[in-house]
């Protein structure tokens, strides 16, 4: 893990690999290592880089909130500046893909392709239950320990299956809100602003969007729907969508698979043929 001041950021970040550089950007409340198994097994071919977003992973939180966008995007070009990147493909999951498709909108040009797994970009994105709780002045106050233990005890813990590597990555996206200021912190950091305010300009910035476009879809998500997959595809000029057989945290359950559909995206010069069938892992 390497630390590199972006802008006024100092965010952490994972950098592996040779070739042409690739972005990966994690959502909430997760880390870089949500890539570590995609980032293995495309580092043979690319450069991967994955970024701590702030407030989660290794990287501080900032006083800004973390849906200040512009922020960030501010960040990751500097990060681009800084490491003497022409162009790099961009990897977004859950809100990450917000983040992606803000930073294509404002450097279009330093963005070769864009790849867009379960996008929470549309303003009509309903909150998890319990954060939404979080977020509510008082209430949130009073309930933040105990959701904190309940989401990462449960929630989190039945979201994957459990092998060393991926208990391992758990455990590094909770580290941020454990011990006894973790629940404030969690609290904190999910008081970035309403998604229908954040996610509002969306919708409008995808149609001009020329960068060719990969969205990827779990058929068995419960946390963002399988809509927006197809309107966001609908909206991107150039864009495809392939639908998996899997849950919301694609690149833990799947990494194989999901190695498998960048390197022909990212190889082959062209978008895979769009899939209405969901697509599932064959054992190997």
């Amino acid at each position: 893990m390497q630390k590199l001041r972006a802008g006024n950021e100092d965010m952490h970040l994972f950098s592996c690999g040779s070739g042409d550089p690739i972005l990966f950007l994690h959502g909430i409340p997760t880390s870089c290592q949500l890539w570590n198994g995609v980032v293995e097994r495309m580092a043979g071919k690319y450069h991967c880089i994955a970024v701590d977003l702030p407030g989660l992973g290794q990287t501080a939180k900032r006083d800004h909130r973390f849906g200040e966008l512009k922020h960030l995007v501010e960040a990751i070009e500097s990060l681009r500046k800084k490491r003497g990147i022409e162009k790099w493909h961009v990897v977004g999951h859950d809100a990450g893909c917000a983040i992606a498709v803000h930073y294509a909108h404002h450097y279009q040009e330093r963005v070769s392709r864009m790849v867009l797994m379960t996008p929470s970009i549309f303003p009509e994105l309903e909150p998890f239950f319990l954060f939404e709780i979080l977020r509510k002045p008082v209430l949130g106050e009073v309930m933040a320990p105990v959701i904190n233990t309940i989401f990462w005890k449960l929630v989190m813990r039945r979201a994957f299956e459990h092998t060393p590597e991926l208990d391992a990555a758990v455990r590094n996206f909770h580290a941020p809100f454990s011990g006894l200021t973790g629940s404030w912190r969690l609290m904190s950091l999910l008081r970035w602003g309403n998604p229908a305010q954040v996610l509002a300009s969306v919708p409008s910035l995808l149609p001009e969007l020329l960068v060719p476009t990969l969205i990827m879809h779990g058929s068995k998500d419960p946390a963002v729907p399988v809509s927006f997959a197809q309107r966001a595809a609908q909206l991107l000029p150039n864009a495809e969508k392939v639908l998996l057989d899997c849950g919301h945290f694609l690149p833990m359950s799947e990494p194989g698979l999901i190695s498998e559909k960048l390197l022909h995206f990212f190889d082959c010069g062209k978008i895979p043929s769009s899939s209405e069938e969901p697509i599932a892992a064959v054992a190997s």
